[in-house]
């Protein structure tokens, strides 16, 4: 049983498709609130409930996980985790070990002044809830405090808190795909090779694969990638977003799910992360092959372009994903893949 979206949700209900399994679909927005999901999954006692959104209420793959006979990826403490910015930077900071930029974390617009004098400025204030960037800011002198307060606490649910954050000199920001499976072994983790994305104000989110990382900086990233999945278990891919720079890693966030700037698995490797997610899931051999460099420019809305002059572009391809449209290219180096990508995504945005 997927919960979640039916439009994105398609990518992965046809990777658990291909691989022999019946799939059921639940729209989260069709089927209702949290006691209608749970007692859909109680009736049907699916063997593996899987929830493809963040939106899937956790207390429901609680109440599921308590099923016998049902296993629930991602796992009720990975969901919960992934939207609680404070429990997650506790664990990875403070359990594991694992290298972070300065944070601390307020629960008013007094306590954000008190950490802004202490720390200085520059300093990146988000809510401590949620996946998205919604409700973020950057404070640059005092007077920036109550605004980015007010902010927050208005993209975030009560009880109003947030994280600051110092702002580091960064070379880049980087998604390692990480697949969790069992083997007979233990557990084992496989990554895909490393993803860099950026977004700039108003613009689609760019993305690419491979991402040059320096030996000793791509050692740092699967270590710190492999202590944090395995510390929050179960089976499947995981994005573990990472800031570079030079030789070291910075550990930033983890999503339990395939996520946009994986988009671009669907032409780089022989798997897709969602064949990856569908394959961990079910306990199947994977692996994380690169077939070619990739680049995919995501936009947050259909396309308005000319498809056939979008696709007439080398190497090119093409997603819409309910409300969004994903620009892919495939090239033999990553400078001319996110050429492509960004001369389709460019056809796709005209008017």
């Amino acid at each position: 049983m997927l919960l979640g979206s039916s439009v994105p949700g398609r990518d992965l209900a046809l990777a658990f498709e291909r691989l022999g399994a019946a799939v059921t679909e639940m729209d989260l927005a069709v089927i209702g609130g949290a006691q209608e999901v749970g007692a859909r999954i109680a009736a049907d006692r699916p063997g593996y409930v899987v929830a493809d959104s963040p939106d899937v209420p956790v207390d429901v793959l609680i109440a599921a996980a308590e099923l016998d006979g049902v296993d629930v990826f991602p796992t009720p403490r990975s969901a919960r985790l992934s939207l609680d910015r404070e429990g997650l930077r506790k664990l990875a900071a403070d359990e594991l070990g694992l290298p972070t930029v300065p944070f601390w974390f307020a629960g008013s617009a007094e306590e954000l002044d008190a950490v802004a004098q202490h720390a200085g400025f520059p300093l990146v204030v988000s809510p401590v809830a949620g996946e998205s960037s919604a409700g973020r800011s950057v404070l640059t002198r005092p007077q920036d405090v109550e605004p980015a307060w007010a902010r927050a606490t208005a993209a975030s649910p009560s009880p109003p808190r947030v994280i600051a954050e110092t702002v580091v000199e960064i070379d880049d920001e980087v998604t390692l795909l990480t697949a969790r499976s069992i083997a007979a072994s233990g557990p084992t983790v496989q990554f895909s090779e490393p993803i860099g994305h950026r977004r700039t104000d108003g613009g689609p989110l760019e993305a690419w694969q491979p991402h040059e990382m320096s030996p000793a900086a791509l050692d740092a990233a699967r270590s710190i990638a492999a202590r944090i999945v395995n510390s929050l278990g179960g089976r499947g891919l995981f994005g573990v977003d990472l800031l570079v720079r030079g030789d070291e890693v910075y550990f930033s966030h983890v999503r339990p799910r395939p996520e946009a700037v994986g988009m671009l698995t669907l032409r780089s490797q022989r798997l897709s992360q969602f064949e990856l997610h569908a394959r961990a899931i079910l306990g199947l051999p994977l692996d994380t092959i690169m077939i070619s460099p990739a680049a995919a420019e995501v936009l947050d809305r259909p396309a308005g372009g000319p498809l056939d002059e979008a696709l007439a572009v080398q190497e090119s391809d093409v997603r819409v994903r309910g409300g969004q449209t994903v620009a892919v290219a495939t090239a033999p180096d990553v400078v001319r893949a996110r050429d492509r990508a960004h001369r389709v995504s460019s056809v796709l945005q005209a008017p």
